[in-house]
């Protein structure tokens, strides 16, 4: 029996050790490809040997952490439902003993960890940290703004702690949830963090109907169009006038006037810019131009009408049945069955849903006039900026599997701290979420399609908006 028992130990190690080695594996390649992204926008101009220069390294280090903790978020549910499937297809193969139940469960976990780890204290503190200077009178130095930042840090906490109590005492105000006020880890921040992930879905809800609409705009101004009615060499012949006139204008103007100068530079760069897209439109051969874009915009058409057919299937489950609820349906567990009625082939589509979702779903958040400005420009955004950005991208991440269960997309139960946000078992909020997400996307598609069908027969048929219009 001891010996049973030693062997069971060392399994139970043995099994241990390899999660947290693949853990620690995934993590790191996320973290070096977050490096990248972030060091390609962040301005050089920020890379001195000072003082300031180790405050923006550290607050490097720690975007560049968080923005691998969103890219985790973003890859989580669509590992889950592959590994539920590779399980479900190969149970006793011995090279994929290490995809198990287990880890699933570990990553869930620690995605929720680092999530409530970054947005509640590495963020906030490379923020304070990189805005700090010292406290008056005290010796400026790197101790000095840590001190300035970790008052700050417990100023906003206990802030934040004061809000949250207050409204959960305005909520619901009985013995037994004013005594749970008083615990901070089993109350406060699950239920601080639920009302972040409600906050992301909301984010979501407003971002992804427009994202969805915006991808078909992105995708046209990526790929080369083709040429209907449309004469490229006249086109590029007057732009070429337009580009010479204006720089005969920068030539003979006085640099004393400093205004004028900036507008016709201004005017040069756009000029060039259609010129380079003209001229890629020339190069571009025949079947780049007639085949892939069409095929790409139906590929984008076909995704989004599925996604809305989903969720109003999603609707009616709701209406009649209990179970299509994102709290509290116990599922099958992993590798013992599939979660999509088509197997295989419907566990891949989740994950392209999944994905593009995700992708339109940034889009939208940068087509939004609100957050224009957060926009990162190559080589040239502030660490400030890159925090604001790996902010949002977290919210966005962190509530991408649960806006995934609510409207219906996959079927894969929500693990961990994902699935106990007391929002999800409430009936109306869930079917109010999808009924809006339903109706907010057909609306952003009929306006987007409208819009570009007027536009292009106007163009087609040489009518300017501006210019002589049919009468009726």
């Amino acid at each position: 029996m001891e010996a049973d028992e030693v062997s069971i130990r060392e399994q139970n190690f043995h099994s241990q050790v390899r999660e947290y080695t693949i853990c620690f594996l995934l993590f790191a390649v996320l973290y070096i490809v977050s490096y990248f992204i972030i060091t390609r926008y962040k301005r050089k101009a920020d890379e001195q040997e000072d003082e300031d220069a180790i405050v923006n390294r550290i607050s490097l280090f720690l975007s560049t952490f968080t923005l691998a903790v969103s890219a985790g978020a973003v890859l989580l549910l669509p590992f889950s439902i592959i590994s539920n499937e590779i399980l479900l297809s190969f149970p006793q193969n011995y090279y994929i003993q290490w995809l198990n139940g287990s880890l699933i469960h570990g990553l869930w976990n620690l995605a929720s960890l680092f999530s409530n780890l970054c947005l509640f204290v590495l963020m906030p503190f490379a923020f304070f940290f990189l805005e700090s200077e010292g406290f008056a009178g005290l010796k400026k130095g790197i101790r000095a703004r840590i001190l300035e930042t970790l008052v700050m840090l417990i100023l906003l906490a206990l802030l934040i702690l004061g809000i949250v109590w207050v409204a959960s005492a305005l909520i619901d105000n009985d013995a037994a949830s004013m005594e749970s006020l008083y615990d901070l880890w089993e109350f406060y921040l699950p239920y601080l963090y639920s009302c972040i992930s409600l906050m992301g879905c909301l984010l979501l809800l407003l971002c992804t109907p427009v994202g969805l609409s915006r991808m078909f705009t992105v995708m046209g101004q990526l790929l080369v169009k083709p040429t209907i009615l449309e004469d490229l060499d006249e086109q590029m012949y007057i732009i070429t006038l337009e580009e010479e006139a204006i720089q005969r204008k920068l030539n003979g103007i006085s640099s004393t006037l400093e205004n004028q100068t900036v507008e016709l530079e201004r005017e040069l760069e756009k000029v060039k810019c259609k010129k380079t897209n003209l001229e890629r439109r020339k190069k571009a051969s025949a079947w780049e131009r007639n085949l892939v874009y069409p095929a790409v915009m139906i590929l984008l058409l076909i995704e989004t009408s599925i996604s809305v057919l989903l969720v109003a299937f999603n609707i009616l489950y709701l209406l009649v049945d209990e179970t299509a609820m994102p709290k509290g349906s116990g599922g099958p567990g992993i590798g013992n069955a599939s979660l999509s009625t088509f197997g295989f082939v419907g566990a891949a589509l989740e994950i392209i849903l999944i994905f593009y979702l995700m992708v339109s779903s940034v889009v939208g958040f940068y087509s939004l006039r609100f957050f224009e400005n957060f926009i990162p420009r190559k080589d040239d955004t502030t660490m400030t900026k890159i925090i604001g950005n790996c902010v949002s991208i977290l919210v966005l991440s962190s509530a991408l599997p649960v806006m995934s269960r609510t409207l219906g997309i996959t079927r894969f139960d929500l693990l961990g701290d994902f699935g106990r946000f007391n929002w999800l078992g409430n009936f109306y909020i869930v079917l109010s979420y999808n009924l809006l997400f339903a109706i907010m996307t057909t609306l952003c598609l009929v306006r987007k399609f409208t819009s570009a069908v007027r536009e292009e027969l106007l163009k087609a048929l040489g009518i300017c908006k501006s210019g002589h219009t049919k009468k009726d």
